[in-house]
């Protein structure tokens, strides 16, 4: 078997993650998006696609199935993607984070972070079912992202991207970190 990287994206919500993810899909590299097994997961249980609808579950999944529940429904679907690279968005926690290096020896973490209220701007501008329309949901919603781990997640990344700037910006910045990559 090839080597396959993994590399996986954690931010809270508006920081740049489908920005940086960019960089990746233009190379063709194929991406799992944790947050879309909640989304399935919500379909399959009749749930409006709402913020507060999609938080719940996520942390009903995480109860129901352990904290890295998300995480271990994602890995059969990495390890039978196509390609030696793939990209996964959404990490949001310590035991994700352990899961995708229990399974996938050039597992590599990329933290992208941006102020509150560059996110909030970018939030309400993307206008996604699950976007807070409201400073206070925003809150809310960033509040739920901590409490299951996702600040300790950014804190121990082996890359840290600060995405204050324009996109171009971002996607220069995640080229530099690819190669880097493909250099270990």
């Amino acid at each position: 078997m090839h080597r396959k990287i993994v590399i996986g994206i954690a931010g809270m919500p508006g920081a740049g993650k489908a920005t940086a993810e960019e960089v990746f899909r233009l190379r063709g590299y194929p991406i799992v998006v944790m947050g879309d097994e909640v989304r399935a997961e919500a379909v399959r249980r009749n749930l409006k696609p709402s913020s507060k609808n999609l938080g719940e579950l996520m942390l009903r999944i995480r109860a129901e199935e352990g904290p890295a529940a998300l995480a271990k429904r994602c890995v059969p679907k990495i390890k039978c993607s196509k390609g030696c690279i793939v990209i996964v968005d959404g990490i949001r926690s310590p035991e994700e984070v352990a899961e995708f290096r229990r399974n996938f020896k050039d597992f590599v973490l990329v933290a992208i972070h941006a102020s509150p209220k560059t996110r909030f701007r970018r939030l309400l501008k993307r206008g996604r079912s699950d976007d807070p329309r409201d400073w206070e949901t925003f809150i809310e919603r960033d509040r739920r992202e901590l409490k299951v781990g996702l600040g300790e997640v950014i804190a121990t990344a082996d890359y840290m991207v600060i995405n204050e700037d324009t996109r171009e910006d971002l996607k220069r910045r995640m080229e530099r970190i690819l190669e880097e990559v493909l250099k270990r």
